[in-house]
């Protein structure tokens, strides 16, 4: 499908979706985030839904002005994918020992590593500006630096809630690995801080929804926003690396006789703030809950535990300001899922794949999701699918 335009009070709503399919709560999060004096364009994808914040599924565009709870509080999450060398033909039959090993390698939920990973160690790690990253620490809110230990220990960790680690089929048997995950707690609180910051500015006073609070162009406020936003995006990025880089790991050891090797990393964010120019702007575009989908760039778009997910070349849809769905987005909050289904459910669900199938990730299920093939077909023109990938293995918190 083309985009629908709903009028919005500044700019109107142009959207990826049958505005009648999108709950209420959702659709009033959009109508308040297009009063914004300071909005130049919203755009939103098939996947969306009420999220905190603002609407997850949402791009918003704005000339001198960043809204840090509309970013969210996991400051660069997104996602990043491997093709392998390996083959159904190379996998054992039961794969549960493969799964215990990544989740050994790789500490999820809450946990950090014992020491700090050296990067130095990881094959095919992108140390370059790895020391100028940490040095750049030392700019961020000083109520966040006694976080700087935990920061550390926890880089190359999977966090929780719909972070994963996957292992999956293209439709030619090829294996590929997937991960999804943020800035963990240091995006948290760093995320926490602004927010607060922002909402006592005055100029904030009179919006209609207090979550909508901004900082606005040069002044002391955005400015240290925008260092400790960009610090947290390269955390997130480097997080993924360095998981990427235990999971090949862990893959080389167990496939020693296949000589595994991997093809150039795919990672993208879909939960950030990019600069960049429109119909002669520079504006400061925020991603939701979505991808950059510019012409010709790569992007992944996961379903869920038990669904398909595809990676995806953009078409530069300079409309939908060169974006994409991050994902398939979920049709039900994690309390109603966790009201509606079962143990028994996420395991006639997720049938078929090496996974948790326990009550604490019931909220997880694929029943709480849309369904994946659907968003992609609402976004045919926002970009084109390059692989179609299935699950066999799914890592989670």
């Amino acid at each position: 499908m083309s985009y629908v335009e709903v009028p919005g009070a500044k700019v109107p709503i142009r959207m990826w979706t049958d505005p009648a399919t999108v709950e209420a709560g959702a659709m009033q999060q959009l109508h308040n985030v297009a009063t914004l004096p300071w909005i130049k364009g919203l755009v939103v994808m098939p996947d969306v839904h009420y999220g905190k914040g603002a609407t997850v599924g949402s791009v918003i565009a704005m000339h001198g002005a960043v809204c840090p709870a509309a970013v969210g509080v996991d400051i660069g999450c997104g996602m990043s994918a491997v093709k392998t060398s390996l083959t159904a033909n190379d996998l054992p039959g039961d794969l549960s020992r493969l799964r215990s090993k990544i989740e050994q390698a790789i500490p999820v939920g809450r946990g950090m590593h014992d020491s700090v990973v050296d990067p130095g160690r990881l094959h095919g790690f992108p140390t370059a500006g790895w020391e100028g990253f940490w040095s750049r620490f030392d700019g961020v809110a000083e109520a966040v630096k006694f976080r700087q230990e935990r920061a550390a220990k926890q880089m190359g960790t999977l966090g929780s809630g719909n972070h994963y680690i996957e292992l999956l089929f293209d439709c030619e048997g090829s294996v590929w690995l997937t991960l999804h995950s943020g800035s963990r707690n240091i995006g948290k609180e760093l995320a926490d801080y602004h927010i607060g910051v922002a909402q006592k500015l005055p100029h904030n006073q009179g919006l209609v929804d207090r979550d909508l609070a901004v900082f606005i162009a040069d002044t002391p406020q955005m400015a240290a926003y925008r260092h400790d936003l960009y610090w947290a995006q390269e955390y997130a990025k480097y997080n993924r690396a360095i998981m990427m880089g235990l999971l090949k790991d862990v893959v080389r050891k167990e496939f020693k006789k296949a000589r595994v090797s991997f093809e150039p990393e795919i990672s993208c964010h879909h939960n950030y703030v990019a600069q960049e120019r429109y119909e002669g702007m520079d504006l400061l575009v925020t991603r939701k809950g979505a991808i950059r989908a510019g012409s010709g760039e790569y992007g992944i778009i996961p379903g869920s535990m038990g669904t398909s997910s595809y990676i995806v070349k953009g078409l530069g849809n300079a409309l939908a300001f060169n974006s994409a769905s991050h994902g398939a987005g979920r049709r039900m909050s994690r309390s109603a899922a966790k009201r509606r289904f079962s143990a028994r459910d996420l395991e006639e669900q997720t049938r078929g794949v090496e996974c948790r199938k326990d009550s604490g990730v019931v909220d997880e299920i694929p029943g709480a999701y849309k369904n994946i093939d659907q968003v992609m077909s609402q976004q045919r023109d926002l970009v084109e699918v390059v692989a179609k990938l299935k699950q066999f293995i799914c890592v989670k918190g």
